[in-house]
């Protein structure tokens, strides 16, 4: 299920915007400077992203265990740049921190949903606090959580 990074450098030439493909760039390289070590970029559901590979955590993920467990992912929807973080779905005190330190940082109110922060402004995106973000749970942290948590 997983694909090459062919098909994430393939997704972000598709991106006919100059302005958002600059951002997804940024936005990919963001995450891959500050991303624990152990996750994995992979492509999945149709965007980029960084996953707990198989040959750490074997199972995958429970609604598909053909895929492994999703971390962080990024996309460029219709209106917006979008970054689905599941780690602010499932922990809520990275939640409220993440939402305090956007506030101080982004003035315009955080349009978020469970786990997916939109930035309809390319020029909002706050890329040093996300990259802060990614650094806040581990591969050991994630799959402890996700198991304790969501693994059926």
């Amino acid at each position: 299920m997983t694909t090459k990074k062919l098909d994430i450098d393939q997704y972000i030439e598709a991106i006919a915007d100059p302005e958002r493909k600059a951002a997804i760039v940024k936005l990919r390289a963001v995450i891959k400077k500050n991303i624990p070590k152990g996750f994995e970029e992979y492509f999945a559901y149709g965007m980029p992203g960084f996953c707990v590979p198989h040959s750490i955590y074997s199972e995958g993920y429970h609604c598909d265990t053909k895929i492994p467990l999703p971390f962080v992912a990024f996309a460029n929807q219709k209106n917006f740049v979008a970054i689905y973080h599941m780690g602010l779905y499932a922990m809520p005190d990275l939640m409220q921190w993440f939402t305090s330190e956007h506030a101080a940082i982004v003035k315009r109110k955080l349009d978020i949903g469970k786990s997916c922060i939109r930035y309809k402004k390319i020029d909002e995106i706050p890329y040093d606090l996300l990259g802060e973000l990614l650094t806040k749970t581990t591969v050991k942290q994630w799959i402890e959580f996700y198991e304790k948590n969501y693994k059926r």
